[in-house]
């Protein structure tokens, strides 16, 4: 936050993005400025929907504090304020009181509005970015939330949580908050522990499927296969068969020292795939290739390594004979489990009793 080595703040922070994690932290350190036995005085805090005079807004904005200090106005759900209200903020902001401070909280506030521009104009530091983060971003963020509370927890159970919960920061770290009263004792957080304890409230995606069998995790691949909705399986083993071409190609350009042109190979590879001479009579026009970004291929390297020679090649084989089962009347779970265990090479004593 600007000023914070030298101690003063700017007049107007914006704080926008759907992370209400790190949003109400810019709060509580807002709050924490004021002094404790004059927050009643200087603290004016409400929702957008409260707000609905721009007089009164402006009156509150322009009272001097009491006693040393600046007065704080809080306003949450700011991207929903009343347009006089906001464009009060606007006028205001031009020449704002020295002795207050305005956080506006948003989820989303385009930056082509009128408001964002005057909060940006305040000072270079004005705007926060709360924006949450990408699903692969999100084990890493659970270890920092963790971290905050004095805990230590490891990728598999990080990532397990998100699996549970979801992408919202703030249900991860309510989750992360009785963990870390459940396992305090041991000062860290595993697997078991979230397995134990939290919930799968996360509507299971296609990709989950994917990561867990490209990871060779036998267990948590059947696991979420288990979540995934009926009569699915003809799609997931389709999805499963693009994901080991893409790693075939990947494990290829590895062996010939290249590869960092792994989304140029995928590209021209789905180009040629998209031409209408491979199309069959009568198909719909495939929609046009798009460039895979690197977060979408941060791992192909890592799972393509974890597959022998020749393996990549079998498991394809094996996703066209389930293809061909499926169609053919084949029982869909018995199927689709048989080939997780067989591209996952796990062992009975690996895997365990099969979860159906």
């Amino acid at each position: 936050m600007a000023g914070k080595a030298s101690g003063a703040l700017l007049p107007a922070y914006l704080a926008v993005g759907s992370n209400s994690v790190k949003a109400g932290r810019v709060v509580e350190r807002l709050r924490a400025r004021l002094d404790d036995g004059l927050a009643a005085f200087n603290l004016d805090e409400r929702e957008s929907a409260a707000v609905s005079e721009p007089g009164e807004l402006l009156a509150s904005l322009n009272t001097l504090p009491v006693g040393p200090g600046q007065r704080l106005v809080i306003i949450h759900g700011a991207d929903k304020l009343a347009k006089p209200c906001s464009e009060a903020i606007v006028g205001y902001l031009q020449n704002p009181n020295p002795g207050c401070v305005l956080c506006l909280v948003a989820e989303a506030l385009a930056r082509t509005t009128r408001l964002y521009k005057a909060v940006a104009a305040v000072g270079r530091d004005a705007v926060i970015d709360c924006g949450g983060k990408k699903a692969w971003q999100l084990p890493a963020e659970v270890r920092r939330l963790a971290q905050r509370r004095g805990m230590s927890i490891d990728e598999s159970a990080a990532r397990e949580l998100v699996d549970r919960v979801g992408e919202s920061i703030a249900l991860i770290d309510g989750q992360l908050k009785t963990l870390s009263e459940l396992c305090r004792a041991s000062g860290s957080i595993t697997r078991a522990d979230v397995v134990e304890h939290v919930a799968r409230t996360a509507e299971v995606k296609p990709w989950d499927f994917l990561d867990a069998v490209c990871d060779r995790d036998a267990g948590r691949a059947l696991s979420v296969y288990a979540l995934m909705p009926a009569n699915s399986e003809v799609r997931l083993v389709s999805l499963l068969a693009a994901r080991l071409r893409e790693l075939v190609c990947a494990r290829s350009l590895m062996r010939r020292g290249t590869i960092a042109g792994l989304g140029g190979e995928l590209l021209a590879y789905d180009s040629i795939a998209a031409t209408p001479a491979v199309r069959r009579k009568g198909s719909k026009r495939p929609a046009k290739p798009r460039v895979k970004q690197d977060w979408q291929l941060k791992n192909h390297q890592r799972w393509a390594g974890s597959f022998g020679d020749g393996e990549l090649e079998r498991a394809l084989v094996l996703c066209g004979g389930a293809d061909a089962a499926l169609k053919g009347g084949a029982d869909p779970r018995s199927c689709v489990s048989s080939l997780i265990l067989d591209v996952c090479g796990a062992a009975p004593s690996r895997h365990g009793s099969l979860p159906c």
